[in-house]
């Protein structure tokens, strides 16, 4: 995954998913195949990190993309769209926000 500055001008989105441990580790693998299989291939993708809570009760996702555009077209594509549908089942919620990187210490 590319190194986080001040300097970088794309688009960060970070997502935070809420659930319980009894779905925690099949919401993991379906963000990991997500990832994987077609997120890491899209146009504008340049990395990104999953994060489990030791509770088992969020996952936190940071990705970087070269344009908001290339993150809102990726989010459209008919795929993405079955396969947030899957995600959304296996979470009580979860919320993609995107942010500009103001300070890196």
């Amino acid at each position: 995954m590319t190194e986080i500055s001040k300097a970088f001008d794309g688009q960060t989105v970070l997502t935070t998913f809420e659930m319980t441990p009894g779905t925690a580790a099949d919401l993991m693998e379906a963000l990991q195949s997500a990832y994987a299989d077609f997120i890491r291939h899209q146009p504008g993708f340049m990395g990104a990190g999953l994060h489990m809570n030791d509770a088992q009760t969020r996952i936190a996702n940071y990705s970087k993309w070269k344009r908001r555009e290339d993150f809102q077209a990726m989010l459209r594509t008919p795929e993405m769209r079955e396969r947030n549908r899957v995600i959304a089942g296996l979470c009580s919620r979860f919320e993609p926000v995107m942010y500009e990187v103001i300070g890196v210490y």
